[in-house]
């Protein structure tokens, strides 16, 4: 018998959406946005909150929506090759390749880099990921409730001490807001929008949702509606605290340059303002919470892209993908935050796009009659832009030109699609194409061959 649930089982859910979305890793984020809008801190910061809280919202939205027990099966819709090769893209993305090594480099730059020499910083970040990843290993290996118990205990802890410090901050800036960095100058909305991709949420929330329906069905939440009802009345919850935690940092983040200088990642702002407000016993406070939330965090990670290859290659024990996603990601933190941030962003420039469409197609479904053809349709069309904007943005990082045949396209993007260069070339498009195929099917009739759904 269902019974309709109470305010407090929304409130439960939205700090359960808070939790898993408000990792260590993304503090860094929007204190290194802070310091570089400057006087642009608003409008910079709203389109960091769209992408970075409302995107993620969205995806558990659309996962509930869908009905589709993962990822996988929700991209296939596409088609099966698809659908394995996007979702484990998205795995190792947020896993081994970008996200789970910047939990370590997170760590060691808020906690230990402030302690060690500039001329043994490198050394530093091997010693500590050494015993880091070590940890995280043993953690991965034997999966339990001492993690997920140890996490329950650090988020809520995580969230007081950012809340002292940015309620001290607010009523005791460090300095005054300055001059926004070039990069800001001019669009610092869009800047702050494509910055919001950085925190990978949007991507994790297509993965880790499913773990947020079953809680939300075990309430005795059951059809369609009232998941999506109950969904989204819970993120209401989530999405407040998220931007006021957010906003707050990026706010510290802009009073900080005149006092600490400006960085090119956030870590040094977190623990510069924790010196500066509460002495060395702040900053050895604030290291050991933050260390221990990205450590549960990386243990999360491995142990998510373990058990998910090995139903993809079972030949490969669980305990070996263990063991050799640990080594990778303790490889590829080695390059240091700045370079794991430099190289993610082509990565996310093309992931994001087709993230963001899949959660469209999501929804309108039901408008196309839940044609396979529009599906492909759009998710062709995204691809070509997105990967030419990946690559481009590649080229960018590696401060390289452009191959001539890269070139010509971006030249040809740049004249004809609206918005190309904001980074949301792809968007006029796609919701072109679906409309038109709407049309076609709904009001001519056509008939396509359709997706479950």
């Amino acid at each position: 018998m269902n019974t309709k649930p109470r305010s407090t089982s929304y409130l439960i859910i939205g700090v359960m959406l808070f939790a898993l979305f408000f990792g260590a890793g993304n503090l860094i984020f929007p204190a290194q946005l802070g310091q570089h809008a400057g006087t642009n801190l608003i409008p910079a910061a709203i389109g960091f909150l769209i992408t970075g809280v409302g995107l993620p919202l969205l995806g558990i939205l659309a996962m509930g929506y869908s009905g589709s027990r993962n990822l996988q099966e929700l991209s296939g819709r596409i088609h099966p090759v698809y659908g394995v090769l996007f979702t484990s893209i998205l795995y190792l993305t947020i896993g081994p390749f970008f996200a789970a090594p910047r939990t370590g480099t997170v760590a060691f730059e808020v906690g230990i880099a402030p302690f060690v020499p500039e001329e043994s910083q490198q050394l530093g970040l091997f010693i500590f990921t050494i015993m880091f990843f070590v940890i995280a290993l043993l953690f991965s290996l034997n999966p339990g409730k001492l993690v997920q118990n140890v996490g329950k205990v650090l988020a809520p802890a995580l969230v007081i001490l950012m809340s002292i410090l940015l309620i001290v901050a607010y009523f005791n800036p460090m300095g005054q807001i300055e001059a926004p960095q070039e990069a800001y100058q001019s669009g610092a909305f869009m800047k702050g929008f494509l910055e919001g991709y950085n925190t990978m949420d949007a991507l994790a929330s297509l993965v880790f949702g499913i773990i947020v329906l079953k809680t939300i069905r075990s309430m005795g939440i059951t059809t369609r509606k009232e998941v999506i009802s109950a969904t989204a009345k819970s993120g209401l919850v989530a999405i407040t605290l998220l931007g006021i935690i957010y906003f707050g940092i990026s706010y510290l983040g802009a009073t900080s340059t005149s006092v600490l200088g400006v960085f090119n990642t956030g870590g040094p702002v977190l623990s510069g303002a924790a010196s500066h407000y509460f002495g060395t016993l702040g900053s050895y406070v604030l290291a050991v919470v933050i260390g221990l939330a990205c450590l549960t965090t990386a243990i999360g990670l491995i142990v998510s892209n373990a058990e998910y290859f090995h139903t993809l290659f079972p030949r490969f024990s669980y305990r070996t993908l263990v063991v050799f996603f640990t080594l990778l990601t303790f490889i590829i933190a080695n390059f240091g935050l700045a370079n794991i941030i430099a190289y993610s962003i082509p990565m996310l420039m093309f992931l994001y796009p087709l993230a963001i469409v899949l959660m469209i197609l999501t929804f309108a479904s039901p408008i196309f009659l839940h044609a396979r053809v529009v599906y492909v349709a759009a998710i062709f069309i995204t691809f070509m832009i997105s990967l030419v904007d990946g690559i481009k943005t590649l080229c960018q990082s590696l401060e390289i030109e452009y191959y001539n045949w890269l070139a010509i396209i971006i030249r040809f993007y740049e004249n004809y699609l609206p918005l190309y260069s904001e980074g949301l070339g792809w968007f006029i498009p796609v919701v072109t194409v679906i409309i038109m195929m709407t049309i076609l099917i709904r009001l001519l009739k056509v008939s396509f061959k359709t997706v479950d759904a």
